[in-house]
């Protein structure tokens, strides 16, 4: 078939819900997942202004800071916000089942950030939107690409399951042998983490002997990931890092204080750091674990529970996207510090695990790679 546009073989649906929207689902800009190609979350049962619909196979396009590459197949009947474009299939110009994988495409993101207008909040309009040009193939290459692609989601979202399945194993590992953060199940007694730990710990007077070339690792907020991910391959020369920027050391955990980086569980156990220093983003709390006293993994596992970072939000200070977790929050949060012995028995569980995640996300990050080539290899 050749190029054609978006607008050829899809279009804006504008149909508007005039009964009020009982018994529909609602969808927001929010419960659009960025990269993933079917709807997961929404609501029902809400007031809100949504008046436009739309239905089951349609796309939902985040119109709204498309660089955040939001849009996904809705599995239903629906109303969403009006920052959500609603693109449907134009029949027999284009197979339904493959259209989401032609608008869930970096390129076509890209065509669409290129278009958008506005400084705070842009957006892209349908308008720009359905003149982007792809390469799409005959109707019957359309099918066999559509299984293909669609069984290849399948593996990704399997991938994310067992991902998360380790996350909470650990979690339950830790309630196992600790009891819930907060909690004095084992009589141990409650103390709060600044008994527990060194926090955002400043530079050894020694440090001013440190050579200016000594070289340490530099980790900006995004080399820290969601999952305990940690990036310290950044190397840097210690003159150029060690003012204007946050230390720590190996070992130190690494706390992301800043809105949406914190409520999304930015975070981490500092390892692998070149000559086991590390300097970063003003934005990290440091934990430093005390020996005998307190393990880092322990340390870490306590700010990954839901309820750390949700009374930790409740808390926040400043104002938009400059809110930020204060230390007294980590100073005074209240926690029962069991034997060392038994937090090292748990960091041993943890590492394990931690290499588990690792062979997954590992897998996880092959099979998108692949994924993306192979969208951009047939509908570029």
């Amino acid at each position: 078939m050749g190029k054609v546009c978006l607008g050829d073989v899809a279009r804006e649906r504008r149909e508007t819900c005039r009964t009020g929207g009982e018994g529909l689902a609602r969808v927001g800009l929010e419960h659009l997942a960025p990269g993933e190609v079917t709807l997961a979350a929404w609501e029902e049962g809400t007031e809100n202004t949504f008046t436009k619909m739309f239905r089951k196979g349609d796309i939902l396009f985040g119109r709204r800071r498309a660089y955040l590459k939001k849009a996904a197949a809705a599995p239903f009947d629906g109303i969403c916000s009006g920052d959500i474009t609603v693109i449907e299939a134009i029949p027999g110009r284009i197979d339904p089942d493959l259209l989401p994988f032609v608008i869930q495409n970096d390129a076509l993101f890209d065509f669409a950030v290129g278009g958008s207008a506005g400084s705070l909040s842009p957006r892209v309009k349908w308008e720009h939107l359905q003149n982007y040009r792809f390469e799409l193939p005959e109707m019957e290459k359309q099918k066999r690409l559509a299984q293909m692609f669609w069984s290849v989601d399948r593996v990704r979202k399997a991938y994310k399951r067992l991902l998360q399945s380790t996350d909470e194993l650990v979690k339950a590992r830790f309630i196992e042998l600790f009891g819930v953060p907060g909690s004095d199940t084992h009589g141990w007694g409650l103390k709060t983490l600044k008994d527990c730990c060194l926090l955002n710990p400043q530079k050894p007077k020694k440090f001013k002997k440190i050579p200016p070339e000594t070289r340490c690792s530099f980790v900006a907020m995004p080399s820290v990931g969601e999952k305990g991910e940690l990036d310290a391959s950044i190397i840097r020369p210690y003159s150029e890092v060690c003012k204007g920027f946050t230390y720590f050391a190996e070992n130190d955990v690494l706390f992301a204080k800043i809105t949406p980086c914190m409520e999304n569980g930015k975070g981490a156990v500092a390892k692998g750091l070149c000559n086991r220093l590390g300097f970063g983003s003003t934005e990290f709390h440091v934990l430093r674990p005390i020996p005998g006293v307190s393990d880092p993994y322990w340390l870490y596992a306590i700010t990954i529970f839901e309820k750390f970072r949700r009374d930790a939000e409740k808390v926040m200070t400043g104002t938009g996207g400059q809110r930020r977790v204060p230390i007294s929050y980590l100073a005074d949060y209240a926690i029962t510090l069991p034997p060392i012995d038994l937090q090292e028995r748990f960091a041993d569980f943890m590492r394990q695990s931690v290499r588990s995640k690792a062979e997954l996300q590992q897998a996880a990050s092959d099979l998108d790679a692949a994924y993306r080539r192979l969208l951009a290899e047939n509908l570029g």
